[in-house]
């Protein structure tokens, strides 16, 4: 009997295009250095360093911005086992857990301020998942993760 797979494909949601993201670049460098250009003119040079370290602290944030683009995860769930594979663009990390052992946890934030966590675990290992995802999807996706691999001790069909 060939085993079922399920198959789920989470991606961060980065609508930003690298042309977009230089052209909002400079942009706001030309309008920050503009506006700072003409208080430096006028006797108030110190505002040039900070123009420069605002701009410099954007261009990092951007940077950071356009590499979560190449950060994706695969759960793979077949009759034995959960496989969790994540990558980005410079590795790739997989996990593999025994189904009938593993469960879906899902845990509260310690502060409003804090995303809950999404966790597959077995055996005292654990691995975290859609770590990018808004809270609603978080929570879909435990509740489809929970569907689909059940509790500890339980192999729900994935017909």
């Amino acid at each position: 009997m060939a085993s079922r797979l399920q198959r789920i494909e989470i991606a961060p949601n980065c609508s930003l295009s690298t042309r977009g993201a230089l052209l909002f670049f400079g942009s706001i460098c030309a309008v920050s250095f503009g506006v700072a250009g003409f208080w430096a003119a006028r006797g108030f040079w110190p505002v040039l360093p900070f123009a420069g370290l605002e701009m410099a602290l954007l261009g990092w944030a951007l940077m950071r911005n356009l590499e979560r683009r190449h950060h994706h995860q695969t759960i793979t769930i077949s009759d034995d086992e959960v496989r969790i594979e994540s990558r980005d663009a410079s590795h790739s990390v997989e996990v593999v857990f025994p189904r009938h052992w593993a469960r879906v946890t899902l845990r509260r934030p310690d502060s409003p301020l804090h995303p809950s966590r999404l966790a597959i675990e077995s055996h005292g290992r654990r691995c975290e998942v859609g770590s990018f995802l808004t809270e609603q999807e978080r929570r879909g996706l435990a509740q489809r993760l929970t569907r689909l691999i059940g509790r500890v001790d339980e192999s729900p069909s994935l017909a």
